[in-house]
């Protein structure tokens, strides 16, 4: 699905069933814990931290897919709502990466 494609099915079911968006700062808190939900699992599936129970390893890729999916669905509200085409913001972003760090990572000795 290209990004602008998702970005308008975002709106038509923000109107269909949402009723409306929630407010910016409300979407902006939202994001926060969401991300604090990823977070939450990175932990768990790479990290020191255990789940209290035992998790498969396809759940544990279902959870995080899911929790990623949500992650980009607030995005995706937030550049909904302050008139933002993502598909152009991404390709300008990627656009600048590639300026600035075209030649940082390859001579970081850190990384080899």
């Amino acid at each position: 699905m290209k990004i602008s494609t998702y970005q308008n099915t975002v709106d038509e079911w923000i109107k269909n069933y949402g009723v409306r968006y929630f407010s910016e700062l409300t979407n902006m808190a939202i994001l926060v814990e969401e991300v604090g939900e990823v977070a939450r699992l990175i932990s768990r599936i790479y990290g020191e931290q255990s789940f209290k129970e035992a998790v498969a390893e396809e759940q544990k890729r279902e959870m995080l897919s899911d929790e990623l999916a949500d992650v980009i669905w607030v995005v995706t509200c937030l550049a909904n709502q302050t008139g933002i085409d993502l598909e152009t913001a991404l390709q300008k972003n990627i656009g600048k990466k590639t300026k600035r760090d075209q030649y940082r990572h390859i001579r970081n000795d850190k990384l080899k």
